[in-house]
């Protein structure tokens, strides 16, 4: 048995597992500076990452995995790695479409989708559709995505449905805002990891994250793997969740 299998073993032992688990993919980068390499090798070998954290949600039994791939401050990122990181988008989803429609994963994109280049729209689209029946895992990809410009949004519907009379300033309350929420009808998470050391979230998540708990890993993302996250689910076992209610 190896390491990762032991921290699995332990942690089907030690507690609840978590139903959604979020991810703030730092340190693509850093990994690439430290080696001397573009910054485009770093997020590539990203994605390695990616299919193997899957591959683990799925043996722990998650229900929901979250994973921050392009903010919409991403944009704003050099044209060359820009360029590369769309093209890395519709390569992930060629290569990977297959296996994960295979596990059972439920690929959902959320974010200002229209801003993405026809080609990686419709490889977005293609594998959302292709993956929607399924119901082993929902993998949340989040692309030009920013939380603030989120809750505009939801603000915004919510005062056309007023305006329209859809519904009166008195019916708008959280579940009414939840309910506009890309995240609409996903559980919130219960845990936040976040690679590389760095302790911000980033403008990710703001409304979903109220009572989530947060790991700060200083592995980078290129080298953070299935061990790795099932010690963030084991440190997550052993904390306490009490929604701002006094402990038991």
């Amino acid at each position: 048995m190896g390491a990762a299998d032991e921290l699995l073993a332990q942690m089907r032992v030690q507690g609840a597992i978590p139903r959604h688990v979020a991810i703030i993919m730092d340190g693509n980068g850093r990994w690439a500076r430290e080696r001397m390499l573009p910054r485009p090798v770093g997020h590539r070998h990203g994605m390695k990452s990616v299919r193997e954290v899957v591959e683990a949600s799925i043996e722990a039994g998650l229900e929901v995995l979250s994973l921050f791939a392009f903010s919409q401050e991403n944009w704003q990122r050099p044209a060359g790695e820009v360029s590369a990181l769309m093209s890395l988008l519709e390569e992930y989803i060629q290569k990977e479409t297959r296996e994960l429609h295979e596990q059972g994963v439920r690929v959902v994109f959320l974010g200002d989708l229209d801003r993405l280049a026809k080609p990686a729209r419709a490889a977005v689209d293609r594998v959302m559709a292709l993956t929607a029946p399924n119901t082993k895992l929902i993998l949340n990809l989040f692309i030009s995505y920013g939380s603030r410009a989120e809750i505009t949004r939801a603000a915004r519907l919510l005062a056309e449905d007023v305006a329209a009379g859809r519904m009166t300033p008195a019916q708008v309350d959280e579940a009414a805002l939840t309910g506009r929420l890309f995240t609409a009808g996903c559980p919130d998470p219960d845990l936040l990891i976040r690679t590389s050391g760095e302790m911000r979230i980033s403008n990710f998540l703001l409304w979903q994250l109220a009572y989530t708990e947060i790991h700060i890993s200083p592995v980078l993302w290129p080298d953070f793997g299935r061990g790795d996250l099932y010690k963030a689910i084991l440190d997550f076992q052993s904390r306490e969740r009490r929604f701002g209610r006094v402990s038991a």
